[in-house]
């Protein structure tokens, strides 16, 4: 762990990571009553990656967004002598002499998909602790134990209702929820069955920008297939392995996808008014990936089995070979925060629909 001490009293700690971007050669620096952050971008030529820099102080975390910067952060193109500017005292006034974090990083080499407009990251792959590194979660987080997983693409966002009615119109599908006995929504004191709940009308005011909801695990295995005949692309749903790493922001210890700070980075039970939300609201992760923890759950391909962490392999895992549920992850609008937590793993029949289950898009490098 790297320290550097600025006239101005602030004490900076360094954490860098390793992405498709990767922000190298980082100097802080006093430049009169401002923060001077000089870095190098590595990649590929002429790629453009999403550079933020997130603060970590007293325990709060203060991203790009909240902050009072000034040069290249956003869409950087990879090269050498990029500048970033902190304005101190524009966000603290009085100034202060405390110890606090920062980071910067490059969010991968992203693609948009050209039939639906999903946004796609480069997630480079690396090996992590997988479980419950926080010691306050349920059993089937446990043991925690080193995982390895390959590049792949993970979606930006979650699912949009937009994207998913491109397929719906597209294939003329119609969902389990519209063919059957409809989809669970939260009364306010109990979940119950509504045959006219479905993505169109999952019981709150939507629009296309919004994570599709009420999709069962085979819907969105039907999705994926549809957008693989259209495309040729290996789009699939993420396994659970890669999902809790790409929620990590690449294997970090974070207890919600972007940080400790739970509002910063989700929507769920205290701060959603009961609803969904556009997608990209809050703070990406630092892989530049939103929503991971909160809004809708997001189902992966990986068969369920509480005890699986006992007997999970190394590289690559994805899941048993069979089962009666499969996997969602990363909490949504109705949980409580420990379900939002990175590691929560819930397991569902592949069936089940609910106003607040969607999906997000994955593939294969």
């Amino acid at each position: 762990m790297k320290k550097y001490l600025l006239a101005l009293l602030f004490v900076l700690t360094l954490v860098l990571p390793l992405f498709a971007a990767e922000v190298k050669n980082i100097k802080p620096s006093q430049a009169g009553n401002r923060v001077l952050f000089e870095f190098d971008v590595a990649g590929e030529p002429k790629e453009e990656a999403d550079v933020s820099i997130t603060l970590t102080i007293n325990g709060k975390t203060h991203t790009s967004d909240k902050l009072h910067l000034e040069g290249d952060f956003g869409k950087v193109k990879a090269g050498k002598g990029k500048k970033i500017y902190w304005n101190v005292l524009q966000d603290f006034p009085k100034g202060f002499n405390q110890e606090f974090d920062f980071e910067i990083v490059a969010g991968g080499k992203a693609f948009k998909d050209s039939v639906t407009g999903i946004e796609m990251v480069l997630v480079k792959g690396g090996c992590y602790r997988m479980g419950d590194t926080f010691g306050d979660g349920e059993s089937d987080e446990k043991p925690v134990h080193e995982v390895c997983v390959d590049d792949f693409y993970m979606g930006k966002y979650e699912v949009t209702v937009g994207e998913f009615r491109k397929f719906v119109n597209d294939a003329g599908y119609k969902t389990e929820a519209e063919k059957e006995d409809g989809c669970y929504y939260y009364t306010g004191s109990k979940w119950e069955k509504d045959r006219s709940k479905n993505w169109r009308n999952p019981g709150f005011s939507q629009d296309d920008s919004h994570p599709v909801a009420c999709v069962s695990w085979n819907d969105a295995t039907a999705f994926t297939g549809w957008l693989v005949n259209k495309t040729g692309k290996s789009y699939r749903l993420p396994t659970e392995a890669e999902w809790e790493y790409a929620a990590k922001s690449g294997g970090k210890s974070e207890k919600y996808s972007g940080g400790n700070d739970i509002d910063s980075v989700a929507w769920y039970s205290s701060n959603s008014g009961s609803k969904t939300h556009s997608v990209g609201q809050k703070a990406a992760n630092g892989l530049g990936i939103y929503d991971m923890s909160g809004n809708v759950w997001e189902w992966v391909n990986d068969w369920y089995d509480s005890g699986y962490y006992k007997n999970s392999p190394k590289d690559n895992p994805k899941g048993p070979s069979s089962g009666s549920d499969r996997v969602r992850r990363g909490g949504s609008w109705s949980g409580y925060a420990r379900y939002v937590r990175a590691s929560d793993r819930i397991g569902n029949t592949p069936v089940i629909r609910i106003d607040d289950l969607g999906l997000r898009l994955a593939g294969s490098r």
